[in-house]
This record gives C-alpha cells, structure tokens and sequence, in this order.
C-alpha cells in the first residue's frame, strides 16, 4: 500500500513538472510577443504604416526628416533567406534519403555526430569564416567588391540551416512503412526509382516540415548576416547586393539609439515584424508535421 501511494505521488509530481513546464513555455512566448507588441505601438502615432511597409528608405537620424521604411529590409531577408533554402533544400533532402537508404551503417554513424557537430557552430564563427574564405573566393569569383553580399549570407545560411533539414527530412523517410518499399522492389522497381518515387512521396510532409524550420532558423539568424552581407541600406536588386536584413539592422541599431524615441520604437516594430514571421513559418511547420503523423497512424 505505502508503494502504491509512494508511486503516485511520484506520478503527480512528474505530471505536474511537465504540466508546469508546458504552461510557462506558453507564458514566455505570450510574454516575448506582448513585450514587442507594447513597446512597437508608440512608434506607429508618428510613423504611418503604408511607409512604414512601403518604404524602401531607412534613415532615422537624417537631420531633414527620419525616415522609416521597412520594405527593403524584408526584400533583403526574403532574398537571402531564399537563396539560403535554393542551396539547403536539395543538399538536405539528398544527404537525407543517402543516409537513411544508400549508406552503411558504419557510414552512417560516422555522418550523423558530424551534421549533428555542424549545428552546434556558433554563428559568429560561421559569419567569420565568410568574411575569410567565402567573402574572398566568391569576390574573385564573380569579380565583384569585397564578397559581402546577398549571395555569401545565403551561402552561410544554407550551411547552418542543413542539420535542421537533413535530420527531419531523415526521420520522415525511416517513418515511411517498410512495406512500401518492398512492394515497389517486388514489382521490379529499382532502388533509386523506390526511392525517388515511393519513399519521397510518402514522406513529404515531414520533409515539408523540414524545409519550414530550416527557413525559421534562416529568417531569425543575426550574427551571420551581420557579418558577411555588407550591410548596406540600398533597396537589393540582385544577389551581388550588399544587403541589410531585419536581424542585423536591430542588432546594429538598438545598441546606441537613445532610449523612449521613434526610433527606439520603431526598432521594436522590427522585431514584432520578425517575430509573427517566424512564428508563422514555425506554426506552417507544426500544422504540417502534425498531418503527416496523423496520417501515418
């Protein structure tokens, strides 16, 4: 009987912990998005919001009139956060479906720790390496400025952003039912055609699901970008362009702006902004995920 009782009070209290655990995870995002939602409210009674999205034009501190526009901010984000998913995603999915149908199982102990390793690098030792060495050879390359452009950060991006993508993408085709496969081999398919056209297939939503974290992480990196996209506050016409995305522009900035003014505000409007897409992109992600393993039951 004293065990029994000793065993449900110990039940309890686990549920208890992950039930706590839970509702403060929930409270911390509420809390994040309300803090960004008060403190950006003051910056909109001075600044409109068809300039404040429209704009391409972002000087605070110009001594005519400041300005606050946004739009070319998001297009930089946008742009290096697409061609950092061009290069991820067939990389991703392709190291994905080798490791879990092609390669070994020696290879493929080998191969996991070392993608695992890769996103565990910091940020900042990723941004040096394309001051360094992608910055240089992509300057020499294409001959252009010093390497510090659109292109580089989507280079880096693409590099930080594959162990999200290789892992999930991995565990959704060894999710795929063994049966699949050996019916598609029993009717005379290859491997690769199994593969390309059975195991792919099947487990698109969590590959789907990937690809949308692997672009959360993308969109909110800030150190990278900071370091190897050259900052420049010109509204983006290629990805030769140096550019400024949201996350750095706040990191730049909030550091040295005079606290309680419009652009300290307007700052703060900037990360509401890159909160609710990053939020967006993760919820898309979540609801996908869920599907797929709705359907897989």
């Amino acid at each position: 009987m004293r065990t029994k009782k000793r065993r449900d009070l110990k039940e309890s209290a686990i549920r208890a912990f992950f039930f706590t655990s839970g509702v403060l995870a929930v409270l911390v995002l509420v809390g994040i998005f309300l803090t960004l939602l008060v403190t950006a409210f003051p910056a909109f009674r001075e600044i409109k919001l068809g300039e404040f999205f429209a704009s391409t034009r972002w000087d605070p501190t110009s001594p005519e009139k400041a300005e606050y526009g946004l739009l070319s901010m998001i297009v930089s984000t946008l742009m290096v956060t697409a061609g950092a998913l061009a290069l991820a995603v067939p990389v991703g999915i392709g190291v994905a479906a080798y490791l879990s149908d092609v390669a070994h199982w020696r290879t493929r102990e080998i191969l996991k720790p070392i993608i695992e390793i890769l996103a565990g690098i910091p940020s900042v030792v990723v941004g040096f390496l394309g001051i360094v060495l992608f910055g240089p050879a992509l300057a020499k390359l294409f001959h252009t400025g010093n390497g510090l452009n659109a292109l580089n950060g989507s280079i880096l991006l693409a590099i930080m952003a594959l162990p999200t993508i290789i892992s999930i993408s991995e565990d959704s085709l060894n999710a795929v039912p063994r049966a699949y496969s050996e019916a598609s081999l029993a009717l005379g398919a290859s491997r690769w055609q199994t593969l390309v056209r059975v195991k792919l297939p099947a487990g698109l939503s969590g590959i789907v699901a990937a690809v949308m974290l692997g672009m959360g992480r993308a969109i909110g990196e800030t150190m990278t970008v900071l370091m190897a996209t050259g900052n420049a506050r010109s509204f983006p016409t290629g990805m030769f362009d140096a550019v400024r995305t949201m996350t750095s522009n706040i990191a730049i900035e909030l550091g040295e702006v005079p606290y309680y003014t419009t652009h300290y505000y307007a700052l703060f409007a900037i990360g509401l902004v890159l909160f609710v897409m990053t939020f967006a992109v993760n919820l898309v992600a979540d609801v996908v995920l869920r599907k797929y393993q709705e359907r897989e039951r």
